[in-house]
């Protein structure tokens, strides 16, 4: 555990949400992709806490959270931050979510904006249409998101998985890191041993198995009025395109020479970034 933090959970909208916090100041909740978990911000936490009451949370399905059978859509995911946003007795809150977590952030800001002063995507948006034109095979010059196809499939990833996490862990930051070493064996270890508990590949796959309704849902959502801070390295080009008229107060910011793991290979960066644009 962080010096400064504690871990805390709470039972919300019938599961339950595992979390770390710690700081004084505006309440900050930071949401994590896929293949990790809180960990993820272990690095930036200290420094953020010096300005923000810091809460991580392992959505559901994630690290120490419950994983329940189902409520895999990011709205559904995004209701589960809002009950413990409720239950921590907060009347709105900073957000900032990476990977899958921007996805559930941006339902967060869309579903429960009397929640949110300000919102912060990092690498990903939220799944919509142009999700569909995502190719199997690879392309040159495009990004080859397999793990797309292999997490819809039901059954085999968790027997093919069963014990082997690491080997996932570390394809991932291997391929997607431009830092590798940024991410060290201790982090490796603690995402591996996350995902090798019983039900954890399941409910991964369950976050990718929800994106047809999550392009639903993206249909009824309209732009949205809160502050928005689209940011990335590996994957930022796709930002500006899919979330065009997607905000009405957005700003966009690359990190040059970086890879998708901005919390761990780039903290400082991410840090600066993130107070400049909460104040």
């Amino acid at each position: 555990m962080l010096v400064g933090f504690e871990e805390g959970y709470a039972e919300v909208n019938g599961v339950r949400l595992h979390y770390v916090s710690g700081g004084t100041g505006e309440p900050l909740l930071l949401l994590p992709g896929w293949p990790l978990t809180w960990w993820e911000f272990h690095k930036v936490m200290p420094l953020l806490a010096e300005r923000y009451r810091v809460i991580a949370v392992d959505l559901r399905g994630m690290g120490d959270s419950g994983k329940p059978e189902t409520g895999y859509d990011k709205k559904t995911m995004a209701r589960d931050v809002a009950e413990l946003v409720r239950k921590l007795g907060y009347e709105s809150v900073n957000i900032a979510g990476t990977d899958i977590g921007a996805m559930v952030a941006f339902s967060f800001a869309a579903n429960h904006p009397d929640l949110t002063r300000k919102l912060a995507m990092i690498e990903v948006p939220h799944p919509d249409t142009f999700f569909y034109q995502f190719t199997v095979l690879p392309q040159a010059g495009q990004p080859h998101l397999w793990w797309f196809a292999f997490n819809q499939v039901k059954e085999l990833p968790e027997r093919l998985l069963a014990g082997r996490a690491r080997l996932l862990i570390d394809w991932c930051v291997d391929q997607m890191a431009r830092d590798r070493d940024a991410i060290d064996e201790q982090s490796r270890a603690v995402y591996a041993a996350a995902y090798d508990q019983p039900g954890a590949i399941r409910a991964a796959n369950g976050w990718y198995q929800a994106f047809p309704q999550d392009i639903e849902d993206m249909q009824t959502y309209g732009a949205l009025s809160v502050p928005v801070l689209a940011l990335g390295s590996l994957y930022y080009q796709a930002m500006p395109l899919a979330l065009a008229g997607k905000a009405t107060d957005i700003r966009f910011l690359e990190i040059p020479d970086a890879g998708h793991y901005l919390a761990e290979e780039r903290p400082d960066d991410l840090v600066r970034a993130l107070t400049e644009f909460l104040g």
